[in-house]
């Protein structure tokens, strides 16, 4: 029989009226049908056929066989697909015709051996199958990763899946599953209040996991109007749903039906023990409503700076009476100025979509750069850049890639020691990395012991074989032998001088921010086991004008209290013009008395300034020239961004081995440090 996705799901009066028709002769038995009826109203159309229609032909032959056929089929076809669960049927039914009805029914029962042949699926072989699904369903990037514990769940940022899944539907599985996460995010699970209003339950962890499954019932209805053909796979994913929520479904499926209407049923199902095997996990209501919140605030910066660089260039006022008029599609990225409409660049355009995704609109403050709004640059709040006082402490060229030139002492750079933070915070990150830390200084302790040996040496405390064997293989052939016949060892000298720059753009605001604090502690803990010579610096600005770098540790300075203390108050501050910093450092570099000379950054993005010039396609080609004049002098460059779209420029800018794309923020602290080890192994 074939399966068809489009059969229609019988109703509870139509299966017992099927299994009437199968069963009509067993009038002894008075078994009921209840047991099968639950077992296939969930079920979709062409499941609820295949199990009626080989439990009909199974029960000619045996009625027994034929009810447990009925009964195991549903786990038959998650097991298997269609031809093979037919099989399964058919050998049953040999079994019967040879052995009688035991044999039939210990080959139903044996539903594991006969899957065998179908394969577990490991969300790792389908990521980036499942990246490209997720990413088609909400406009922007968005990571896969596996759950711990099992379940699924998101932050909405990232969907969080088992790390395999059985059955021969498992894909559909997951699927289902990864679009069910972002429509928590996308269609208002995640609503302003929500934590609290779970904890109002009295039982926070409970709430949020009836809460989880409550919303599956919503966003599937939901998702079943909007995407009809994930209709089959997330009735085969909620199949298994506990019946306490046979009540809420109808509810929850009216189209206007929200998050709150979840939360209304909660109190309903609090004295209940959710399902341990509840295909969504407990959803982390903190976490996520922190993302999205950071999520938003980044996207308004984006938006915001773009909106008064566009009106810049176009001589066009912000504030006051004379306040031009603003409107945006962010469909099509058009942003219209006194009826002059220009085209947002493709970070503005994407965060315009993102805000449309979470907030339904674009807030109004998007569209008035001179007025009050969270994480905007730091000092003017868009208004432009403020010269510092005094003259700059260096000047730079910068490359030009349109004019083929350089432009001549074009860049102001400033450089500020950076001053001291939270002094317990080094000590608070020790401890949360204490059993990492040690484990990456024995690494790199042995690092610093490693030797090598010095093979066909004319003295030396041990015989080399090779060419021992080679020797006497010349004496024995006539030849003169080599008298090169012993091996010393010696210990590696690194003679390496590492710098370590670190963006300290408004962007990295947030999560970046702390984990690139975190790293630069993991890295100090380290490089003070390994001996190496480095230094760590900051940088920011605002237009060329005002290129800012800051001094964390410097090659002479020991990693001590006053160094922990700028570790501490690295922060979020305005732009990311990469060109003049990396000048800079790669003359301080070259200073050192080292054969080796390595320079990490460690960023969130692209390069980019303030207006519309450095942004793009000018900011890239800076720095690409900016780290071939490194290359030339004899340093080496490398770089370790959580810019998820980081490929597409990383490449022209450092090469194809010239940087590292973390997909987690979080994970920065614990790679930096095997990083830099890998780096000068």
């Amino acid at each position: 029989m074939r399966s068809s996705d489009d059969s229609p799901r019988l109703t509870l009066d139509e299966l017992k009226t099927r299994l009437d028709d199968i069963f009509y002769l067993d009038i002894s038995t008075g078994r009921s049908y209840d047991g099968l009826i639950d077992a296939l109203a969930l079920l979709p159309g062409w499941k609820q056929d295949f199990a009626l229609h080989w439990g009909k032909v199974a029960a000619r032959t045996d009625i027994e066989v034929g009810y447990l056929v009925i009964e195991l089929a549903p786990q038959a076809l998650r097991a298997m697909v269609p031809g093979d669960a037919e099989r399964w049927v058919i050998a049953a039914l040999d079994a019967y015709d040879s052995k009688g009805v035991r044999a039939a029914v210990a080959s139903l029962r044996d539903i594991e051996g006969r899957a065998h042949a179908v394969p577990r699926l490991r969300l790792q072989s389908i990521e980036a199958r499942l990246t490209h699904f997720v990413h088609g369903l909400s406009g922007r990037p968005l990571t896969i990763a596996a759950a711990e514990g099992g379940g699924a769940w998101t932050d909405t940022e990232t969907l969080y899946l088992p790390a395999s899944l059985e059955g021969a539907d498992a894909m559909d599985r997951y699927r289902a599953l990864a679009a069910l996460l972002w429509a928590q995010a996308r269609f208002g699970s995640f609503t302003p209040g929500l934590e609290a209003a779970l904890a109002a339950n009295g039982d926070p962890e409970r709430a949020a996991a009836w809460f989880a499954l409550l919303e599956a019932l919503r966003l599937s209805a939901v998702l079943g109007r909007e995407l009809p053909g994930l209709r089959q796979a997330l009735a085969e994913s909620l199949a298994g749903m506990p019946r306490e929520l046979d009540a809420a479904r109808a509810a929850l499926a009216h189209p206007g039906a929200a998050a709150a209407e979840s939360l209304a049923w909660l109190p309903r199902l609090m004295a209940l023990a959710p399902p341990v095997d509840a295909p969504l996990a407990p959803v982390r209501a903190g976490l996520a409503l922190q993302v999205r919140a950071d999520r938003i605030v980044q996207d308004k910066r984006v938006l915001r700076r773009t909106v008064a660089g566009l009106m810049a260039a176009l001589g066009k006022s912000g504030s006051g009476e004379t306040s031009s008029e603003l409107a945006l599609d962010a469909a099509s990225g058009e942003l219209t100025i006194d009826g002059e409409v220009v085209m947002l660049p493709p970070d503005a355009h994407a965060a315009a979509q993102s805000l449309v995704r979470d907030l339904g609109a674009i807030p109004p403050e998007c569209l008035t750069p001179a007025g009050p709004g969270a994480w905007t640059p730091t000092e003017n709040d868009g208004q432009g850049p403020i010269a510092p006082e005094g003259s700059a402490d260096f000047v730079y060229d910068e490359w030009d890639y349109r004019r083929r030139a350089y432009r001549r002492r074009w860049c102001h750079l400033y450089e500020r020691v950076l001053p001291p933070g939270d002094p317990g915070y080094v000590d608070e990150v020790r401890r949360s990395y204490a059993s990492a830390i040690r484990q990456v200084r024995r690494r790199f302790e042995a690092l610093r012991g490693e030797e090598r040996i010095l093979k066909r040496q004319p003295d030396g405390e041990e015989i080399d074989l090779d060419a021992l064997v080679a020797a006497i293989a010349d004496c024995r052939s006539g030849s003169d032998p080599d008298d090169r016949v012993f091996s010393r060892r010696q210990r590696a000298d690194r003679s390496l001088a590492a710098t370590f720059l670190v963006d300290m753009s408004g962007s990295t605001k947030g999560w970046v921010n702390d984990a690139e604090r975190e790293a630069l502690v993991m890295l100090c803990e380290a490089l003070e086991a390994l001996g190496d010579a480095f230094s760590i610096w900051g940088f920011s600005g605002w237009t060329r004008t005002r290129c800012e770098l800051y001094r964390i540790k410097d090659f002479g300075e020991r990693y001590d209290a006053d160094i922990e203390r700028r570790i501490a108050a690295v922060e979020a501050k305005d732009y990311t013009r990469m060109g003049p910093p990396l000048r800079h450092l790669t003359r301080v570099l070259l200073r050192q008395p080292a054969r080796h000379r390595l320079l990490v950054t460690l960023s969130d993005g692209r390069p980019d300034d303030f207006g519309d010039e450095y942004r793009g396609q000018y900011g890239v080609e800076d720095t690409r020239q900016a780290l071939v004049e490194a290359r030339r002098a004899g340093v080496r460059s490398y770089c370790v961004t959580i810019d998820r779209h980081g490929a597409d420029y990383l490449k022209r800018m450092y090469g194809p081995a010239g940087y590292t794309v973390l997909a987690d923020v979080r994970k920065l602290p614990l790679r930096i440090a095997d990083i830099y080890r890998k780096l000068t192994a």
